[in-house]
């Protein structure tokens, strides 16, 4: 089977207190923690990971890149295998297993895409993050629609904070949402005219 470039969401659930409080506590760094990607599970895209292959690249991902501080991601949605550090906007500091959930830490960078990033946060713009790796698939039994197991040649390759998931509930929320001033999904269709804005403010 060829290899293809994967690239799956899932939650990232932050709360505004843990964003507000790593703010002040780290000198205006944010770090935050959550879910990077999950084991055992139908995604929205149909692709299941085993988690002995999740288990195995998060291990490699941890000697190779986290401990040598380049365990960078981009901002947005590349269609690469490479990283482009012009667009690098975050680093993952660490991970871990929580049953069949990979948790990470991720801290957001005083890159110009990280500096956008943190600016998206403040303004409580919901983004979503995504794992990006290269790997085959094979299709399994499955209720329903189609369902297909990554195969054991998946290769890590980042984390990213994207604009527009495609799978529903992919988003972080760094801004508590009251019933009276909740922000509009429809607000910012346009999140290129969103990021122009805060490059103007620079």
């Amino acid at each position: 089977m060829n290899k293809q470039l994967l690239v799956d969401y899932t939650v990232f659930e932050v709360s505004p207190q843990a964003i507000n409080e790593s703010l002040t506590q780290n000198n205006g760094k944010l770090i935050v923690s959550g879910v990077l990607q999950r084991a055992e599970a139908k995604n929205h895209n149909g692709r299941i990971y085993p988690k002995e292959t999740l288990m195995r690249e998060a291990k490699k991902y941890t000697n190779e890149f986290i401990k040598e501080r380049r365990a960078l991601g981009e901002l947005d949605h590349p269609d690469s295998s490479v990283v482009n550090l012009n667009n690098v906007s975050h680093n993952v500091l660490g991970m871990e297993f929580n049953g069949d959930d990979l948790i990470g830490k991720v801290e957001v960078l005083g890159t110009p895409s990280g500096n956008i990033l943190k600016e998206l946060f403040k303004s409580g713009i919901r983004l979503g993050i995504s794992s990006r790796g290269m790997g085959s698939v094979k299709e399994v039994m499955g209720e329903g629609e189609q369902t297909l197991e990554v195969q054991p040649d998946f290769e890590l390759i980042a984390f990213d904070f994207v604009s527009n998931p495609s799978t529903h509930g992919a988003f972080l929320s760094p801004v508590n949402e009251s019933k009276d001033s909740k922000i509009k999904s429809n607000k910012y269709n346009n999140i290129n005219r969103i990021i122009t804005d805060i490059i103007t403010e620079f």
